[in-house]
């Protein structure tokens, strides 16, 4: 769902813009801020934050409150200073203390991201007060850039892709904001948008080795062509769930049947049993080579959209035809990660939470570890913060977290609109 995404966040605005344009819409070109001429302070990583900056602070607070981390002050005033006056975020804005204006490229995913986080970091920050009215104030921004067909595009006034509508999806659901009750003006909600990128169990799609996927957007000619990346985050928004989701119970491997009439946790389910299919293949799913590569290029390893398959497996009851690529990502996933930075090791962290496995024992590293050394130390644990009901935040899994998920199982967890929407 998000293949360090803001690494590849450029192709993704990219793709928009031109889809865009395809259509006669007009959308200025984005003129990308050159790169600092050194990091922040407070900000995780240490490579140009021009395209990702919001994406990996947020990424890696997600993941470390999923761990009962808190993030330094410092940091989180970093993201709150990433925010625009009227509630959005950039990708990265290398003056914070100049207000955003037309030419400031606002980012749907960055702010989705940003919203989670900051929801997820407030109890224990300094602030409480500045980060709720911040994530509140970035929820109210995109409910104002929702598109008429339910769904969210990477920049406002572009089409709505699924990756973009996904993680609007999941953020809302993350803080406790129903998405199908967030309508457009034409009253369609955001699963409305994202039925519109599934592909059938049927016909061509099974010919073009596409059955139950989704797309990221139709091509020039409408057509759906299946994209493991737009899957992954489908997969999840489908399911009422998101980038820090959980596996879920009752396990049931993954399979694809079409409705007379399609449902977000059916399309979810076939979804998963794209990926199952893929991850079959060779335990992982491969980058294709990129454009103007000699023929015959081999395709590379993609360890983050194998994390984010992983963890939608898991997500939807499949977590034994995840394992295999679980296992791959302990043996293979560490030396990509420490090139990639936050963003990749909150991905691995996702993917070890969601198979109940220990972030701090992945194969031969700790992720933990190694993504907390990417920004200022976090703060020192507070047991009476923690225990005082840190599951507020769907990255705080502490004490309450833990009961609230013992009572889904003994549910049975169901796949319910309400919990869908809540993703």
């Amino acid at each position: 769902m998000i293949s360090v995404r803001r690494a590849a966040a450029a192709l993704a605005a990219g793709a928009v813009l031109s889809t865009t344009a395809a259509a006669g819409v007009a959308v200025a070109a984005p003129s990308p801020t050159p790169s600092p001429a050194k990091i922040p302070a407070g900000l995780y990583g240490t490579t140009d934050p021009t395209y990702d900056g919001v994406w990996r602070q947020s990424l890696a607070f997600l993941a470390q409150r999923g761990s009962g981390i808190q993030p330094a002050d410092q940091a989180v005033d970093w993201l709150l200073g990433q925010q625009c006056v009227n509630g959005a975020f950039a990708s990265y804005r290398p003056e914070p203390a100049k207000a955003c204006d037309a030419k400031t490229m606002l980012d749907s995913n960055a702010t989705a991201v940003a919203v989670q986080a900051l929801d997820a970091v407030k109890r224990q920050s300094a602030d409480p007060a500045k980060a709720e009215k911040a994530a509140k104030a970035g929820v109210e921004w995109l409910k104002s850039v929702q598109n008429k067909d339910g769904g969210w595009s990477f920049t406002p006034g572009g089409p709505s892709d699924a990756n973009s509508t996904s993680i609007v999806i999941g953020s809302f659901a993350a803080i406790g904001v129903p998405p199908g009750a967030t309508k457009s003006a034409d009253g369609k909600t955001p699963y409305d948008a994202l039925l519109t990128f599934a592909l059938p169990c049927a016909g061509d799609a099974v010919k073009d080795g596409g059955a139950g996927a989704f797309a990221y957007q139709p091509d020039k000619t409408g057509k759906l062509l299946a994209n493991a990346d737009a899957t992954a985050a489908a997969t999840l928004a489908g399911l009422g769930k998101g980038i820090t989701a959980r596996g879920a119970q009752p396990e049931q491997p993954a399979t694809c049947t079409d409705l007379p009439k399609p449902t977000p946790e059916r399309a979810a389910l076939n979804g998963a049993s794209y990926l199952a299919g893929q991850l079959a293949k060779s335990g992982h799913l491969v980058t294709p080579p990129m454009p103007g590569a000699a023929t015959g290029a081999a395709e590379l390893p993609d360890y983050g959209n194998t994390a984010d398959a992983v963890v939608a497996l898991a997500a939807a009851g499949a977590k034994q035809q995840a394992t295999g690529s679980l296992a791959w990502l302990e043996k293979n996933a560490a030396d990509w990660a420490k090139t990639s930075g936050p963003a990749a090791y909150a991905q691995l962290v996702f993917a070890a939470h969601a198979m109940d496995t220990d972030p701090r024992s992945f194969g031969s590293t700790d992720l933990l570890e190694q993504l907390n050394a990417t920004g200022p130390a976090p703060k020192a644990p507070d047991n009476s913060q923690a225990s005082a009901g840190a599951g507020d935040d769907e990255g705080g899994f502490d004490l309450w977290w833990i009961i609230g998920i013992g009572m889904v199982v003994g549910v049975g967890i169901g796949f319910l609109l309400s919990g869908r929407n809540k993703k």
